[in-house]
């Protein structure tokens, strides 16, 4: 007897996938949130709507699937051995994530929907913000390990001190971080984390 190959949700393509995760990351950077729409993905990836719904049942779904996996292979923070190197390492990270040709213009427009939209903001906050909170968290805790923070170090202050300074930087403010700027930043966060009284 032959065996019949399996269709629909049994067979996900993986070219067939990163074709559509291409066309979401690009229809967002054009588009908007507010504007993707699943035609529209599924002509740019040159497939059909059904090949979409077989990986996502919504618009939302796709589009902060795609995000947040995107963001994951973003963020990665090599442990230097010190607290300063990793500091250093992840805000590299973080400006590469912030400065990426789309994602630079995907960042401003889905903040702005996030607060029109508070479903949107909570899968935003599940699927991306604090999955790479708790990677980030890792680094100081490596870093309380080792004695170079505190026991008592409030890891919550410690992942907002990180981000917000480059987060305004370049998304708020559109300027550009040189690398003296950078170590400036290194420096001062690695002030306030291990003398904060």
């Amino acid at each position: 007897m032959t065996r019949r190959t399996p269709t629909g949700a049994a067979v996900l393509q993986p070219t067939v996938t990163q074709a559509i995760t291409e066309a979401v990351l690009d229809e967002l950077a054009e588009q908007g949130y507010a504007r993707l729409s699943m035609e529209a993905v599924a002509k740019r990836a040159g497939v059909g709507k059904s090949a979409l719904y077989r990986r996502w049942s919504s618009k939302q779904e796709m589009a902060i699937s795609v995000i947040s996996e995107f963001s994951m292979e973003q963020v990665t923070v090599p442990d230097t051995g010190s607290l300063r190197g990793d500091l250093r390492a992840a805000l590299d990270t973080l400006m590469k994530w912030l400065t990426h040709p789309r994602f630079s213009r995907i960042m401003p427009d889905l903040v702005a929907e996030v607060a029109r939209n508070p479903e949107l903001g909570e899968a935003v906050e599940t699927l991306v913000g604090m999955p790479k909170r708790e990677r980030v968290a890792a680094m100081f805790q490596r870093a309380i390990d080792r004695g170079e923070l505190p026991q008592d170090t409030d890891l919550e202050l410690a992942l907002d001190l990180l981000a917000a300074p480059l987060y305004w930087r370049l998304v708020v403010r559109s300027a550009e971080p040189d690398p003296a700027y950078m170590d400036n930043l290194t420096d001062a966060l690695l002030r306030s984390l291990t003398n904060p009284s």
